[in-house]
């Protein structure tokens, strides 16, 4: 299959997951029970609504709670990332005690980890998103889908949203492929669903 800019080859997929010469797919293996903080009421429907919507397409259950941690994809707004210092256990949590500084550092506008369970599945998301700078004048439904959809792989870069990306996450959760994979001929299997 040829790639162009309707369509994902297998070379585009593979860099999709590769991370310092590392391929590394990865989908959750739980349901997901989200939280979000930092949001208007407004807003925060808008969130929710997204989440939701991604998720059923990928074909991924939604939870409103998980059993072990109560929340396992964490989403909090900021207005710049000094307000990081008011997340309580922030170095506990992320496992970064410099992370605010790097932020600032960098000029980052989202900064997105993940914690795994022992199969290698996706056990947690932690997004971190800074609305005091481009993003601010960001538009809610787009800024919400996109938030979504980096949470529901192991993306080695940011996406944007798509008709084909949303295709490859719904694959990505096809129940024949593994949770996990780290050998890139996985991006072939992801390829030929996409062809189909």
């Amino acid at each position: 299959m040829k790639e162009n800019e309707t369509s994902l080859g297998v070379a585009r997929i593979t860099e999709l997951f590769t991370r310092d010469g590392r391929y590394l797919c990865a989908r959750w293996g739980r349901p997901v029970a989200p939280v979000i903080f930092g949001l208007s009421d407004e807003s925060l429907a808008i969130f929710r609504e997204a989440t939701r919507a991604v998720y059923h397409h990928a074909g991924h259950p939604l939870a409103e709670t998980d059993p072990e941690m109560g929340a396992n994809m964490m989403t909090f707004f900021l207005r710049g990332w000094d307000e990081l210092a008011g997340v309580p256990d922030l170095d506990r949590l992320t496992g970064r005690p410099d992370l605010p500084a790097r932020l600032r550092a960098q000029g980052a506008d989202q900064y997105r980890l993940f914690r795994f369970d022992p199969d290698g599945a996706i056990r947690v998301c932690i997004s971190f998103v800074n609305m005091g700078g481009r993003l601010a004048d960001a538009h809610p439904g787009q800024l919400a889908e996109t938030i979504a959809v980096r949470s529901t792989l192991t993306f080695a870069c940011d996406v944007v949203p798509g008709p084909q990306l949303a295709v490859l996450i719904r694959a990505a959760y096809d129940p024949v492929l593994p949770k996990v994979a780290q050998d890139p001929s996985h991006a072939l299997r992801l390829a030929a669903r996409l062809a189909n």
